[in-house]
């Protein structure tokens, strides 16, 4: 519909709204259901949190949050998250994408459908016309909600005046969890989602025959990935990239150095044809104000000034402060544990910034990181395709807060400055020029920046891939030409970080970072020239000492909570982005990572239990031989009587030609089987 949708058909499937008579009240807000009818007689169901107290008079602007993840059990998380706007007078609709949790219809094929997005135009519509509603609509949210923001903003539909968009990209193909870098990557996102959408909405579960057909039986959506491996149409349709004339509706990017989602707040802030703002504080994948590592802030504060400046027409004084508000991180040890960052807030007014002193440093022949071309030297690095095991697991997504790099270095080029003088600070995106060659037609190069403090522990600090096909291009891959040199560059990911006196800076190059990114087929060995003017070096982005302006944050708030609704346990919280057990056979080459987590909640209508068990495999004699085992399963102890299990199992393998992709999909009621379905297919690799 692309922001075109005819007002007539709108108008009438507004006519068409049924409502729930169901409504709870705590903490003064007040939450009714209801459900938006859509042209093709698909309902989606709707969460509307309102204030209790407020005027039968009243018009409120309107807040989405428009998601697959299921209100019903986010109820919880939904009060206490929504509970400062509503108190700030907005209502929040929480709504169900088509065919998940509790709305009507087909599951959605894959994420940000042009399905998906028509119906959110709708949304926004139904929203807008509503006689409580003030007429003017923002969106907000974090990952899937952060990037539905994103790109129905791109669409402009009339009634949405402004959005924040919280841990989200705007590049699909090479900045979401599918190809990193252009690189395939797999992790229990694939599982769980997928059987998440799969289960029929709670708190009925209603296991009839249109629930198996529209949901239980409906393709996961990791084949639909698999079978696109390279950038083109597929991923342009609603990536902002390229096309930021189209982004004019007012956005707020928000995102943590800690979260793979922080590239694209950059390209906001340059080209977005839309005011824009930014903000990116020292969070892996959460909302700042109850984050980890902290320190934690009020970042619903800021979005309320941003939403009265454009719903409600109000000057709240944001669009005079600073674009840009950075946290600048001080080393910290390679701790995953790590509960603070150290560092400082600091204001800056835009991106790019006009004080950067790009600062060139050489990858010379005595192994030395330095200012001056040193010797000249071609060095030679075999892959071994389980490097990264032990980097941290296999959804870092260059985020989370990775463990002493020494591991991977012990087995990569290294390359390390003298002991620095002088505090150095680094803001932007590092590049790398590398000249290389490799004695295969396919090949990654991997290169990560650490700080090496004086006592040998090793934290990184930036990083980035390379698949060597996409040299040229991620849209016409390229095989290497064995033994032929090539000009490879890589622009690492955004980062911060001050280098203190004493400290080295270091440059790992590698050709693997797995379980993150899917190891390429054959073994080979690459050679690096460096020295000389013509060799190896680093563009680091350093920011010269000088006055600073610093944003002051306010504290988060406290939130209400939902009776009824409780974690019983938190699990392997460190599941996701750690491996459990590590493996190896030096004999064999074999090298085996395994992640596994659990816990459960308790829920009004009963109670839900999750396991999953992850394990990556690959060798480092014959890497074309790599896979992936995965269990997830939902267990529901209902107050009904009934206990419901809902599984899946996937086999994601590889060989010399092909992906070979086998997902296994089972339901059980009160331990029988119920319905099972098969899955499987045999997918070329395309350059990868």
């Amino acid at each position: 519909m692309n922001g075109t949708l005819p007002r007539i058909i709108a108008l009438s499937a507004l006519l068409l709204v049924s409502l729930n008579t169901r409504a709870e009240t705590v903490a003064g807000i007040e939450r009714t259901e209801h459900r938006i009818a859509l042209p093709d007689g698909v309902h989606l169901a709707v969460d509307l949190y309102r204030p209790a107290n407020r005027a039968a008079e009243q018009r409120l602007p309107v807040l989405l949050e428009y998601l697959p993840y299921r209100k019903a059990e986010s109820r919880a998380r939904n009060l206490a998250l929504y509970a400062y706007f509503v108190r700030a007078g907005y209502a929040v609709a929480r709504v169900d994408i088509r065919g998940t949790g509790e709305s009507e219809g087909i599951t959605i094929p894959y994420e940000y459908s042009d399905i998906e997005l028509d119906d959110g135009e709708i949304v926004i519509d139904w929203l807008a016309t509503q006689p409580w509603s003030s007429g003017a609509v923002g969106m907000f949210g974090i990952s899937w909600g952060g990037f539905n923001a994103i790109q129905l903003a791109l669409r402009a539909p009339p009634a949405l005046k402004a959005y924040v968009a919280l841990m989200a990209t705007d590049y699909l193909y090479a900045e979401d969890v599918h190809y990193i870098d252009g690189i395939m990557h797999t992790d229990s996102w694939m599982m769980s989602h997928d059987l998440y959408n799969a289960m029929p909405g709670a708190p009925a579960f209603t296991l009839d025959e249109r629930w198996v057909t529209e949901r239980f039986e409906r393709e996961p959506s990791v084949f639909t990935y698999l079978r696109q491996q390279r950038d083109g149409p597929f991923w342009d349709r609603a990536s902002a990239r390229g096309q930021y004339q189209r982004l004019t509706v007012p956005g707020f990017h928000i995102g943590g150095w800690y979260d793979g989602y922080r590239n694209s707040l950059l390209r906001q802030l340059e080209h977005a044809a839309a005011p824009s703002k930014a903000m990116i504080g020292p969070w892996d994948h959460y909302f700042p104000h109850n984050a980890w590592p902290g320190p934690a802030i009020e970042w619903r504060r800021e979005a309320v000034r941003w939403f009265d400046q454009f719903l409600r027409g109000r000057q709240t004084g944001i669009l005079e402060e600073p674009r840009f508000a950075v946290y600048i991180r001080d080393h910290h040890a390679p701790d995953p544990s790590i509960a603070t960052v150290p560092g400082r807030w600091r204001w800056e007014d835009g991106w790019p910034l006009s004080r950067t002193d790009w600062q060139t440093w050489h990858l010379n022949g005595d192994g030395a990181l330095a200012r001056q071309a040193g010797s000249e030297a071609v060095h030679e690095l075999d892959y071994v395709a389980s490097v990264g095991l032990e980097g941290g697991g296999p959804t870092m997504w260059w985020g989370s807060v990775a463990p002493d790099q020494q591991p991977m270095d012990d087995e990569s080029l290294v390359y390390d400055s003298h002991p620095l003088e002088a505090a150095v600070e680094i803001l932007g995106r590092p590049r790398v020029h590398l000249p290389a060659s490799a004695s295969a037609t396919r090949g990654n190069w991997v290169v990560r920046i650490s700080d090496v403090a004086p006592d040998g522990t090793v934290t990184q600090v930036a990083g980035a891939a390379l698949n060597g096909t996409h040299r040229n291009s991620a849209r016409r891959p390229e095989a290497i030409i064995p033994g032929e040199q090539m000009q490879l560059a890589l622009e690492l990911h955004f980062t911060s970080w001050t280098f203190p006196p004493g400290h080295r800076i270091r440059v790992a190059i590698s050709h693997s970072q797995w379980p993150m990114l899917w190891p390429t087929r054959e073994p080979f060995r690459s050679r690096l020239a460096v020295g000389g003017d013509q060799g190896a070096r680093l563009s680091l982005p350093v920011i010269p000492a000088g006055p600073e302006r610093r944003p002051e944050f306010a504290s988060p708030a406290g939130d209400p909570e939902l009776p009824g609704f409780a974690t019983l346990d938190a699990g392997n919280v460190t599941g996701y982005a750690a491996l459990n057990a590590i493996d190896r056979d030096p004999l064999t080459g074999r090298a085996r990572g395994v992640a596994r987590n659990s816990g459960g909640t308790r829920y009004p209508w009963g109670t839900e239990r999750f396991e999953e068990t992850l394990e990556h495999q690959t060798s480092d004699r014959n890497p074309a031989q790599s896979q992936v085992l995965g269990s997830y399963a939902l267990s529901q102890n209902l107050n009904d009587g009934r206990t419901l299990r809902f599984e899946q199992t996937v086999r994601l393998r590889s060989d010399w030609d092909n992906f070979h992709l086998r997902f296994e999909r089972r339901a059980y009621l009160n331990g029988s089987l119920f319905r099972e379905k098969l899955w499987e297919e045999s997918i070329p690799r395309d350059f990868q």
